[in-house]
């Protein structure tokens, strides 16, 4: 076994270590307080050279002046029975002061006979400066929460005791600070709340979660009741140990009770709305329907009284159309009510367009001159194709009928990338398809309310005012956007934008049986269920309770191509859970689900961009839209 040297230090080595010592200020003292010795340290401390302190008394270095030296004598006296350590102000050269820890300690020989001092000093100013700071800064914050009156914010102990209490608290709650201190907070909670254990199930919830938030009725001293918006925080220390709750209320009363108000209020606009809207479709429906049934009902009189062949024949031929008319008004009014079938293929505009061309020829007038612009290869879009005819030739209808003499119709095609204007859709490329006219045009007024169901410029009879309105439920069933730009005497611009797909070819609505999904949620019924929709859809399920299990999952499973993940779990939440999921698997696609999608994301610095966001509760049409996005991302 190794032992260290026995190392003897000369007197001299030994004076010669405490002189170079630079962290701390040790010189020594004759029995009556002499400097007897100064080291580096204290030179630098204090600004004295050796020279310039040695036989002078130590009371130079004091708060007080050369010849105060009271102070000096009470330490020596103190220090010669035992040892002195404390802290206090001393006295650079130069006058200055600087907050000193030092100890004195007694030298006596063997005899028993005092020697002297040894003095050893520390600056301690810094650490003094900074329990300053440290002491405005609480302060300056105990007077911010004090002076708050709109929030009550106060403290409790991990039991729920009261421990402080802002201004805010006694004008909200209505007690003082020495009314409710060391009092339980269950105090403000209703009788019928207290008795179901709430209060303690809030405090446990935010020890679990990090947070807790709720709204309900609080109960003031006085007995009154108000809607509060609460919330409860963990405090814990650097351990992590658990040392109370910071809790802040706020009266949403007038706020909730406001709210009601415009809701009903917009309610009532709505109520008129709709029977303005009902006056409209009676006017406009009702003369569509008579002329189609006049025509109907006078031809089979026809029929019954035995014509010639041919004319029979233009009979029926009037009775077709006025069949067909009516078919296109009801496909119309179901398209607007979102009750039409809605059955999306993956197409190409253009073919589309071209295919179509020959119908919309038809419909405009001779003075009509009609441009076809179609832009090459453009990506395909997922779209119904009964109904986009349907809306492509009432935009044409309706920029023919805006046209009063001669004029120029223009149906485009376009590529577009970015954000479809005035929409809020996300900056991605979209397939434009526009029609534009030189006709007439409208005013700002008219452009606002022209998606208006049974909105029209046109007389009674002329049209119904669901053109426009089947268009939008095209555009919002394929998740796209239409936008109107237009002026009087300078024409309008319908433009319909869809989501432009990928390259390859359309992902099924239904999982390929051989993708595996990761579903991650810490409740074992929305777990369940979760994971029978997606089996549903075909695909190959794995399930997990929590994030360290769906790692466990993840690593033992890297085809794994969507995680599916609560975001409000224990432990490890699901906006973690993505980023660490991904950077194991770097293709791998995220569908994240919250009852409070955006303050979550906002809590934790969470991109929306970089996940799909469902809100629950979800339902199967939720799940197969998102999975759609992530398959044509």
């Amino acid at each position: 076994m190794n032992r260290s040297p026995n190392i003897q230090l000369s007197p001299y080595q030994l004076q010669y270590f405490f002189r170079k010592a630079t962290s701390f200020a040790i010189y020594t003292l004759a029995p009556d307080g002499i400097v007897t010795s100064w080291n580096t340290g204290a030179e630098q401390f204090t600004g004295y050279t050796a020279d310039d302190i040695v036989g002078r008394h130590f009371s130079i270095l004091l708060q007080h002046s050369e010849d105060g030296s009271n102070r000096a004598n009470e330490v020596l006296r103190l220090a010669a029975v035992g040892r002195v350590e404390e802290e206090s102000w001393r006295i650079r050269k130069d006058g200055s002061r600087f907050w000193a820890e030092y100890v004195i300690d007694p030298v006596y020989d063997d005899n028993g006979l005092l020697l002297g001092f040894i003095n050893i000093t520390r600056d301690m100013t810094d650490r003094l400066n900074d329990q300053a700071k440290l002491h405005r800064a609480e302060e300056q914050f105990r007077l911010l929460v004090q002076s708050v009156t709109d929030y009550a914010i106060f403290m409790l102990s991990p039991e729920g005791i009261v421990t402080n209490w802002n201004a805010g608290a006694e004008r909200i709650k209505g007690y003082t600070t020495d009314e409710i201190v060391g009092k339980h907070f269950s105090e403000f909670y209703t009788e019928e709340e207290k008795e179901q254990g709430l209060p303690s199930l809030a405090l446990a919830a935010a020890a679990k979660t990090g947070r807790f938030e709720r709204e309900g009725w609080r109960v003031r001293k006085d007995g009154s009741k108000f809607l509060a918006n609460v919330v409860i925080d963990p405090i814990r220390d650097a351990d992590g140990s658990l040392i109370g709750f910071a809790k802040i209320t706020r009266d949403i009363t007038e706020q909730r009770a406001a709210e009601e108000a415009l809701v009903r209020a917009k309610e009532e606009l709505f109520q008129t709305q709709k029977l303005d809207a009902i006056g409209k479709l009676t006017g406009g429906i009702a003369h569509d329907f008579n002329n189609l049934l006049n025509v109907i009902v006078n031809g089979l009189d026809l029929l019954r009284a035995g014509q010639d062949h041919s004319m029979q024949k233009r009979t029926i031929e009037a009775m077709r159309r006025a069949a067909d008319r009516g078919t296109a008004l009801t496909q119309q009014l179901l398209a607007f009510a979102r009750q039409q079938p809605f059955a999306p293929q993956r197409l190409q505009i253009n073919q589309i367009v071209s295919t179509f061309e020959s119908v919309i020829r038809r419909a405009i007038h001779s003075n009509v001159a009609l441009d076809i612009q179609l832009q090459p290869k453009l990506p395909d879009i997922l779209v119904d194709a009964p109904q986009i005819e349907a809306a492509l030739l009432n935009l044409v209808v309706n920029a023919r009928d805006a046209i009063e003499d001669n004029g120029h119709i223009v149906v485009s095609t376009a590529l577009f990338d970015g954000i479809p204007p005035g929409s809020t859709l996300p900056s991605a490329s979209y397939v434009r398809i526009a029609v534009r006219d030189d006709g007439q045009g409208m005013s700002a007024e008219v452009v606002q309310r022209a998606l208006e169901p049974f909105f029209t410029t046109k007389p009674v009879g002329k049209g119904t005012g669901l053109g426009l309105s089947q268009a939008f439920g095209l555009v919002q069933q394929a998740q796209g956007h239409i936008s109107i730009h237009s002026a009087l005497g300078e024409g309008t611009t319908v433009s319909m934008y869809f989501p432009a797909l990928s390259s390859e070819p359309a992902q099924p609505q239904n999982g390929d049986a051989s993708e595996k999904v990761l579903i991650v949620d810490d409740q074992p019924d929305v777990l369940s269920i979760a994971a029978q929709l997606f089996r549903g859809l075909g695909y190959d399920v794995l399930t997990a309770n929590n994030g360290r299990e769906a790692l466990v999952k993840l690593n033992d499973n890297p085809d794994v191509a969507i995680l599916f993940s609560d975001i409000v779990m224990p432990g490890m939440n699901g906006v973690e859970l993505a980023r660490d999921a991904q950077d194991r698997i770097p293709g791998l696609k995220v569908i994240l689900a919250s009852g409070y999608v955006d303050s979550t994301l906002r809590e934790h610095n969470a991109y929306p961009e970089r996940y799909e966001l469902v809100q629950k509760p979800y339902r199967l049409s939720d799940l197969i839209k998102k999975l759609k996005l992530v398959h044509s991302a």
